[in-house]
C-alpha cells in the first residue's frame, strides 16, 4: 500500500458573509507519496480552491487536513508559512518570478526565507536543480530575458529548492504552446521519477491528464470521479477526459 502523504477529510469552503457561496462541499481525498495525479474539471468547479487548501495557502471553513501524520488545520499563520516553505512546492500558470533577479537568485529565494541567509549550500543546490531542468547556461540571466518556457522551468526549480514532499501545480502549462507544454510535462514526470516528489496538477489539458498515473475529476465543489489511468481500458480513457459536453451518454 502506498504511504499516505495528505489526508483531507470533509473539506468545506464558504466565501462571503451575508450571501455565502460554498466552493467546496465536503471533499475527502488521500494523496500518496511519489504519486503523479491530475485534477480536472470545468472552470469554477473548485479545483484551485482545493489546491490552495491542500497547500495551506487557505484554510477550510470546515474539515481537517493531515499532512504526513500532522494535523495542520489548527496551525497559526506563522506555523503555516514555515510548513509551506519546507514541505510544499508551488508552480502556477503565472510564474511569479522577480524579473530583475537572475534565474539562480529566483530559485534560491525560498531557501533564503527558510534559513534567513544565502549560504553556499543553497547556491549549490539551486545550481544543481537548474542543471536538472536544463538551464545551466541561463542561470545568471535576468528572468525577464528568458523565454516563457525557460521562466516556467525556473519556477519549477524554485518549487524544488527545499526538497518538498509534494509539488502543487495550477495550470503550469496554461500560458505555453503545445510543444513547450509537452516538454514541461515531461520534465515534471522525470522529476517525479528521479526524485520521488509527488505531484498534483490542475489542468484543462486532457493530453496532460491522460499521461498522469491518477485523475481526480471535480464538478460543483465535489469530487465526482477518481481513478488510475492504467485501470481504464485502451481506447476508453478519452471518454473520461473529454470535455463534459463531449462525453457519451452512459459514461
Amino acid at each position: 500500500m502506498d504511504e499516505i502523504l495528505i489526508n483531507a477529510s470533509g473539506l468545506i469552503k464558504d466565501y462571503g458573509t451575508t450571501i455565502k457561496v460554498r466552493a467546496l462541499k465536503g471533499i475527502d481525498l488521500d494523496l500518496s507519496r511519489r504519486e503523479f495525479a491530475s485534477l480536472i474539471g470545468p472552470s469554477g468547479c473548485g479545483k484551485s480552491t482545493l489546491l490552495n487548501i491542500l497547500g495551506a495557502l487557505d484554510k477550510p471553513t470546515e474539515g481537517t487536513l493531515v499532512f504526513n501524520g500532522n494535523d495542520i488545520s489548527a496551525m497559526n499563520d506563522r506555523q503555516l508559512a514555515a510548513f509551506r516553505n519546507k514541505s510544499i512546492g508551488f508552480v502556477f500558470q503565472a510564474h511569479h518570478l522577480l524579473p530583475e533577479f537572475t534565474a539562480l537568485e529566483n530559485v534560491m529565494l525560498p531557501s533564503w526565507i527558510g534559513r534567513g541567509v544565502a549560504d553556499s549550500a543553497s547556491r549549490d543546490r539551486a545550481m544543481e536543480i537548474l542543471e536538472q531542468v536544463g538551464l545551466q547556461e541561463r542561470m545568471n540571466n535576468p528572468a525577464f530575458k528568458l523565454s516563457g518556457g525557460q521562466q516556467q522551468r525556473v519556477s519549477i526549480a524554485r518549487a524544488l529548492i527545499n526538497s518538498p514532499d509534494i509539488v502543487l501545480a495550477d495550470e503550469p502549462t496554461g500560458n505555453l504552446g503545445s510543444e513547450t507544454s509537452s516538454q514541461i510535462f515531461d520534465l515534471l514526470r522525470q522529476i517525479n521519477k528521479d526524485m520521488g516528489t509527488a505531484f498534483l496538477i490542475v489542468t484543462h489539458d486532457r493530453h496532460i491528464a491522460e499521461k498522469s498515473d491518477r485523475v481526480i475529476e471535480m464538478l460543483d465543489g465535489m469530487i465526482t470521479d477518481d481513478y488510475k489511468t492504467e485501470a481504464i481500458r485502451d481506447g476508453e480513457l478519452w471518454r473520461h477526459l473529454a470535455p463534459c459536453d463531449c462525453k457519451c451518454p452512459g459514461r
